[in-house]
Order: structure tokens, then sequence, then C-alpha cells
């Protein structure tokens, strides 16, 4: 689908209904749980390496000049590297949790309109897709930082559309990524206060799995994503494209 008709199809959309959203994702998750886990411990271990980069030196520097970390004291060179690498870390982790992100909603359509195939986490990992999952995600860390420019005020509003990137990346392979941006804040602010509502609660629901000895998390908070799937369902439909 083209930009133009899918922002005709957001302009007449109706109004997100919480209680069918967030019901339809009690129930999908039921089916999702375990796909949902493996995408959690995916991400983990696809930016494990980028913390290693970063705690590596600061190791170093700790065993070579004990007296510098308990000073708190760190030299000049590794603060130019935190300068210098944070962002690129940043970057990379969005890239590949929004990739990640993708793949995820992608089993929910699979397993809510019982589609046939296997569950392809690194989908989305394609050179077709992973440059443009590079530029969205570059567009997510500069509204990031403008968002925190604004005393942090600007991230609660970029809650909502940011949220959506993830579905519009995963399911229209038309949209070059500034289309995929547009199309979220589109749709995120026609219906910001009610999506706003249900991301937050379905946050907290999904942090549920901490009751179980901390380690249910890693089960439940994939659950704060399935909304978005349904939001995105109801306003636009599903494409099969992809």
């Amino acid at each position: 689908m083209n930009f133009t008709n899918l922002s005709e199809r957001i302009k007449q959309s109706p109004p997100v209904d919480f209680g069918a959203v967030f019901n339809n994702s009690v129930t999908l998750f039921q089916k999702v749980w375990l796909q949902g886990f493996v995408t959690l411990v995916l991400t983990f271990v696809s930016i494990l390496p980028f913390y290693l980069v970063i705690y590596a030196p600061m190791i170093a520097f700790g065993i070579t000049d004990p007296g510098t970390l308990r000073h708190n004291q760190m030299p000049p060179v590794f603060s130019l590297f935190m300068i210098v690498f944070m962002p690129i870390f940043m970057l990379a982790v969005m890239t590949i949790s929004l990739c990640l992100n993708a793949a995820f909603l992608r089993m929910c359509r699979k397993y809510d309109l019982r589609e046939i195939g296997k569950d392809d986490y690194f989908f989305y990992f394609k050179k077709e897709y992973l440059k443009k999952a590079f530029m969205v995600s570059l567009v997510m860390l500069g509204l990031s930082f403008l968002g925190v420019l604004a005393c942090g005020l600007g991230i609660i509003y970029l809650v909502v559309p940011m949220s959506l990137f993830p579905a519009f990346f995963a399911f229209d392979r038309e949209l070059s990524a500034m289309e995929v941006v547009k199309a979220s804040f589109a749709l995120g602010n026609k219906n910001w206060l009610m999506i706003f509502l249900l991301v937050t609660v379905a946050g907290l629901v999904s942090q549920l799995g901490v009751i179980l000895c901390f380690v249910g998390v890693l089960f439940t908070a994939m659950f704060s994503k399935i909304p978005i799937y349904f939001i995105y369902k109801d306003a636009v439909g599903i494409s099969m494209d992809v």
C-alpha cells in the first residue's frame, strides 16, 4: 500500500477501542508468549556485544589503575570514546530492536490469522529492510534527543508515534523510512490519548512477571508490544505482502 492510500485509510479509520484492543491482546498473548520470550532473549543477545565494547575499556582502566574508578575519575580518552561511541551504540540497539519487534508483530499476525509458516525472527535483517530500519532508527534517535531537550516532556508525546514505528515498518514494505515516520505520527496524533493509555497499561501488565521471582518478566514483557498490532490492524488493515 502506498503512502497516499495509507494516509487516507488512517483519516477514515475509527477511533481506537481500548477494551477491544486490550482484550484481543490478552487473547493473542496466550498464543505468542513463547515467541515474545524468544524475541526478548534474542534482543539481549544481539545488543550484548555493544555493551561489552562500552564496558571493556572501563574494566581495563580499573585493572591497570584501580584508583581511577575509586575516585570516579575517568581518563579523557575514555570520556572521548564514550561521547563518540554512545550515539553509535544507541543507533545499533534501536535498529536491532526495531527489526526484532517488527518480526514479532509479523508473528502476531501469523497466529492471529492462523497463517502457515515458520517463525522467522530475522526476517527484517535482510538487506532490503535493514537499511530502512537504520534510517527509521536514526530518526527515532533524533526525536528522542529533541524530546529530552524539551525537559523530557517531549518524550511523553513521542512515546505514542514512536511505538507505532515497528508496525508500519513491518507491514508496509512500500513505505520509505520517512513515510513510516509520517504514517506513525498521523495515526498516533489521531488517537494519542487512547494509544498512550494502552501503551501505559500494557507496559504495567507486562511487568507482572516480576511476581514470579523476577524471571517471569522475561515471558510477559513482550505483551506490551501486542496492542500496537491491533491498533494498526483496526486502523488500516493488515497487509499480507510481507
